[in-house]
């Protein structure tokens, strides 16, 4: 099976990728969209700034993908994830999981979240709401205890 890995600023049209990814193919039986987006939390955030490792970003979202395509009988995948500057309501990150049936969608859609939370190499600052800039975001253990469920991590 083959996947499209994109990191790019622009803005991505989810409807477009899930077209892209099913077109002319009547093998999938389901497909599974997950779309992050960036949150004001709670009214204090101007903007989000992510920064990556060009190249590393998309080999490890490579590596975690294969694993995704070992545990699950998947007929596409498409994993789409912004850097730059982004606003609260604007999206950050779309995973497209395509299988024939539903619960492999599923699982390894949330597979893939839980691992591009806490493996793949992204940097989050906040820009708040009064001007100042916040310190880069740390991970979050809750999102570490996520992958647990998965047993080891991609390799």
């Amino acid at each position: 099976m083959a996947f499209t890995i994109r990191i790019q600023a622009e803005p991505f049209d989810t409807a477009a990728e899930t077209a892209s990814l099913t077109g002319g193919r009547a093998d999938i039986g389901a497909v599974v969209a997950f779309t992050g987006l960036c949150r004001d939390e709670g009214g204090r955030l101007a903007a989000l700034e992510l920064e990556h490792y060009p190249g590393m970003a998309e080999a490890e979202i490579g590596r975690i993908a294969a694993q995704a395509e070992t545990r699950w009988p998947l007929l596409g995948l498409t994993i789409v994830h912004r850097f730059g500057r982004i606003l609260p309501g604007d999206e950050i990150v779309l995973v497209l999981a395509a299988s024939a049936h539903r619960q492999a969608a599923f699982e390894a859609a949330a597979f893939l979240m839980d691992y591009l939370k806490t493996h793949a190499p992204f940097w989050k600052r906040e820009h708040l709401k009064d001007g100042t800039v916040g310190a880069w975001v740390e991970a979050k253990e809750a999102d570490d205890r996520a992958t647990e469920r998965w047993g080891h991590a991609p390799a």
